[in-house]
């Protein structure tokens, strides 16, 4: 850890597990050339686990929420916490620039390095995120890669974005401060990008900033009660605040995500050249993508994220 860090790291724990955290430590530990940085992990008493490993990365900064409860959270019984999390070592980071990753996420190893340079090199942009490759090979795993990251399958298209993902970003401070009432509670990806967006700035996307994501342990239960979760959390954030005429307009909408969403990763893999990666996978693509559309379906009729 640098005492004046250029770049920050923060960490969110999406399993909780300690030899998935492990993983993308040793990674982000063996960065090629990097600049001075920090890298911080906020975790709960019940990843506690998580915390062993400071006796083998003693220059990470592992931050205690002492009131924090996400195991029902972990198993996809309960809204996702790791908004919280990512919120709490956003507040402490101490960088100009401020990344942030995920414990299923492996950096390339000129992944710190990238950021800052991308950063420093884009004056008006905002926010640059960076492709996300799946790590994993069952048909399960690719098929929940798909749906979370398929956007960010390599070759990216080098510019400006609509779209970035929290598992792969790197900010500009100020503007990350800019928007600060949009995140100062928890951090959804979505939210803070409209914002940044609305203050006029720019998002960037970039092949040249990659991470793999790993799925270890995942199970068929577990992965269709995260679709459902995730998109009830989703769509109950988004709407919460609008009126239940609205509201109700999405839900009806939302039987044709499935289909929607599905031929967008299609016509993705199409213009990629990789659409034979997909085709194996697309039953399962589109079970996940009903899954997920009955979340929000839940979420615009009730206007409520789920379970806290």
């Amino acid at each position: 850890m640098s005492a004046d860090p250029v770049l920050s790291v923060v960490v969110a724990l999406i399993s909780g597990r300690a030899q998935d955290l492990e993983r993308c430590l040793a990674a982000l530990h063996g960065q090629d050339n990097p600049p001075p940085h920090e890298v911080i992990v906020p975790y709960d008493p019940t990843a506690s686990a998580v915390a062993e490993l400071a006796s083998r990365y003693p220059l990470v900064r592992f931050l205690e929420a002492e009131h924090m409860d996400t195991a029902e959270a972990r198993q996809g019984l309960s809204r996702e916490h790791h908004d919280t999390l990512r919120t709490l070592g956003i507040k402490v980071a101490r960088g100009r620039i401020i990344a942030l990753t995920e414990d299923h996420a492996v950096p390339s190893p000129t992944w710190c390095a990238e950021m800052v340079r991308l950063i420093d090199e884009h004056p008006q942009v905002a926010a640059i995120g960076g492709a996300v490759e799946c790590g994993s090979d069952s048909l399960l795993k690719r098929a929940v890669y798909y749906c979370d990251f398929g956007r960010y399958q390599n070759p990216l298209p080098e510019g400006p974005a609509v779209y970035v993902s929290d598992s792969n970003v790197a900010y500009r401070r100020e503007a990350l401060e800019g928007v600060r009432g949009f995140w100062e509670d928890d951090y959804h990806e979505t939210v803070v990008h409209s914002a940044l967006v609305e203050a006029g700035h720019e998002l960037w996307l970039t092949p040249r900033s990659q991470v793999a994501q790993v799925r270890e342990g995942l199970r068929p239960g577990k992965a269709l009660r995260e679709r459902y979760v995730w998109g009830r959390s989703f769509a109950g954030t988004r709407f919460r605040d609008r009126a239940f005429p609205v509201r109700l307009v999405y839900a009806g909408l939302s039987f044709a995500l499935p289909l929607v969403f599905t031929w967008r990763l299609l016509r993705s893999a199409i213009a990629r050249r990789r659409v034979g990666e997909l085709i194996p996978v697309l039953p399962l693509v589109l079970v996940l993508q009903g899954i997920w559309s009955l979340g929000e379906l839940v979420g615009y009729v009730t206007g409520n994220p789920g379970g806290a």
